[in-house]
């Protein structure tokens, strides 16, 4: 590996502002990357994110997807579907596979516009609004809501409490306490045990009394605890990813208006518009893996037990890849993004996050088809997970 000058860490606030030039180095002069100071390695380019992804016989999902997790000491909760590899994930996705149903999606989609137009429908007439506060952060776990039954007025304080397991401080990881508090679940425990006595037609209910074969070849229902993770992990990452989503796709159609017209004529367009979005400007920058073994590449060896970043906004940036990668293009003949993962541990919500960003999309175009940003007040959210905004006015026509 030839030797770069390049510096990138994913907590230094200038770098996290404007990471596409760094990015752009890295896939370069460096294209195996390595961090001594937080002491981690990161693959940049496409080809090699996406063989990554692949392989999870190198590259272990089983210490979690974060880096600070990846790099604590903590033992990792055991049944957690983000902290396991085959064979154990390959049950518990299966498992939930059976309940996080298209058709389970598909009949919330209703619910989900009905939601938007009240959140929207009170600031026609007026000059703008913040669209995170207004929207983006609430309608996620709304949805969440919806699939899993959570009483509305439970879920704010829920999306609350998701949110402070992630947040980090600018310019530092995150602080591991315990690993297990990050998928417990513990804020929903009241809450499965009122629904397991009075069960309904949602996920919740599906979680409680779903029969599955476990990797003892024991046929069981899951456990209190089980459901749980398996409730933690589905909100956690709904909540927090997409809700940045809707922020980016409001700020990239401002600075791209002729793009934004395109959509607001021809909604056609609207899902193509939300993955272009996703591979523009990814909700989750990187994703974090354990080295099981040995990795060679570019000249050098990685030793097994080392933490490697997998860097989605530089791979879905990347020439090799995608034509004119650093234009904002809904037409473009192959969006198809790294976002979202690929293989085995490719998000399961996927679908989930593409409906709610297409509806509000589509509900924002149906009353401000124009539409600006106000910078002097927009503030990025601080965590290293996920990249997005916490404050985002926009200024309606």
């Amino acid at each position: 590996m030839t030797t770069s000058t390049v510096y990138y860490d994913p907590y230094d606030m200038h770098i996290v502002n404007d990471p596409y030039p760094t990015y752009a180095r890295l896939r370069e002069e460096a294209p195996l990357y390595y961090n001594e100071r937080y002491d981690f390695w990161a693959l940049s380019r496409h080809a090699d994110v996406e063989k990554a992804l692949s392989n999870w016989e190198t590259f272990s999902n089983s210490r979690s997807d974060i880096l600070e997790l990846v790099k604590s000491d903590f033992p990792m909760p055991k049944g957690v579907m983000m902290m396991e590899d085959p064979p154990v994930h390959t049950m518990l996705r299966n498992l939930m596979s059976r309940v996080f149903t298209p058709r389970r999606m598909a009949e919330i989609e209703d619910q989900i516009r009905r939601f938007c137009i009240s959140c929207l429908d009170p600031h026609v007439g007026s000059d703008g609004f913040d669209i995170i506060a207004e929207l983006a952060s609430i309608m996620p776990m709304r949805v969440i809501g919806m699939l899993l039954g959570i009483p509305e007025s439970e879920q704010v304080s829920v999306r609350d409490a998701n949110d402070a397991n992630l947040r980090t401080k600018p310019g530092a990881p995150m602080k591991v306490v315990n690993a297990d508090r990050i998928a417990d679940g513990r804020i929903y425990a009241d809450y499965v045990e009122w629904r397991s006595a009075n069960p309904s037609d949602d996920l919740m209910t599906g979680l409680l009394n779903i029969e599955f074969t476990d990797e003892q070849g024991v046929t069981r229902k899951l456990t209190r605890k089980e459901v749980l993770h398996y409730t933690q992990v589905v909100a956690g990452a709904g909540n927090e990813t997409t809700g940045r989503l809707i922020g980016w796709l409001a700020k990239v159609l401002a600075e791209n208006p002729d793009q934004r017209r395109l959509v607001a004529e021809d909604r056609s367009l609207l899902t193509r518009t939300v993955d272009e979005t996703l591979r523009f400007e990814p909700t989750g920058p990187h994703v974090a893996r354990w080295m099981a073994r040995d990795f060679e590449a570019y000249g050098t060896t990685v030793p097994q037990g080392s933490a490697m970043l997998l860097l989605f906004g530089a791979a879905n940036r990347d020439p090799r890849r995608y034509t004119d990668p650093d234009t904002f293009d809904v037409r473009r003949e192959s969006i198809s993004h790294l976002t979202f993962g690929k293989g085995l541990h490719y998000c399961l919500g996927a679908n989930l996050a593409r409906l709610e960003g297409r509806v509000a999309l589509d509900e924002l175009l149906n009353r401000w088809p124009e539409w600006d940003i106000d910078y002097e007040t927009a503030q990025l959210a601080p965590t290293s997970t996920v990249r997005g905004w916490e404050r985002l006015r926009i200024l309606v026509r």
